[in-house]
């Protein structure tokens, strides 16, 4: 890398957690000018990984007397809570973005996880529509966020490691399902224990 001196270093398997990143570093180490040089070729272990469902928006109960084609629900924000992408223990040379994208290729992502930049506002006012036809009965909408936390050690080089946390998410969505059916995820078992009728088998099996 430029303004770097290259040194040549093994990444360890710290605390028994599969490491992800390069296998090859660039060292901490000094300049021409004698000053310290961030490192920004390490290698990450992650632990502490976990994948959660947040519900964040609600609809009304839903009940159709009669067979149905369409329907188009609105989705109202749980509260006011704004999520925002987050790093700790950033190490040097590295930034905020750069953990994320490690944490992203470790879980073997699709999309790209949420970045520094990005924010997640439940929308005021946002709609969910379903044409699916034949709908009868109670009924349930709701919207959620998939939430990223891990832990994560850095090392590289000789540089001392480093140890962090990140917050990020993988996506948002949205899902319309009737009361008569098991509630999917655990979003959606909380909303069916919202909006659904206490006896029906959605409710059930959200307690």
């Amino acid at each position: 890398m430029r303004g770097m001196v290259g040194r040549a270093c093994t990444a360890g398997v710290v605390m028994g957690v599969l490491v992800t990143g390069l296998t090859a570093c660039t060292g901490a180490g000094d300049d021409r000018d004698g000053k310290a040089v961030a490192c920004a070729d390490g290698a990450y272990a992650w632990s502490g990984v976990r994948r959660e469902e947040r519900l964040t928006e609600l609809s009304d109960p839903i009940m159709f007397k009669k067979k149905t084609s369409t329907y188009t629900s609105r989705l109202k924000p749980l509260d006011d809570t704004v999520y925002r992408p987050s790093v700790t223990g950033t190490p040097d040379g590295v930034g905020a973005a750069g953990v994320i994208k490690a944490l992203g290729k470790h879980l073997k992502v699709e999309e790209p996880l949420a970045g520094p930049s990005e924010t997640e506002i439940p929308e005021q006012g946002h709609y969910f529509e379903v044409a699916t036809g034949g709908l009868e009965g109670a009924y349930y909408s709701w919207g959620y966020t998939k939430l990223v936390t891990a832990d994560f050690t850095y090392t590289c080089g000789d540089s001392e490691p480093v140890k962090g946390h990140v917050r990020t998410w993988e996506g948002t969505g949205s899902g319309f399902m009737p009361c008569s059916e098991p509630p999917e995820g655990v979003a959606g078992r909380a909303a069916a224990g919202e909006l659904c009728p206490a006896d029906s088998r959605a409710a059930r099996a959200a307690d």
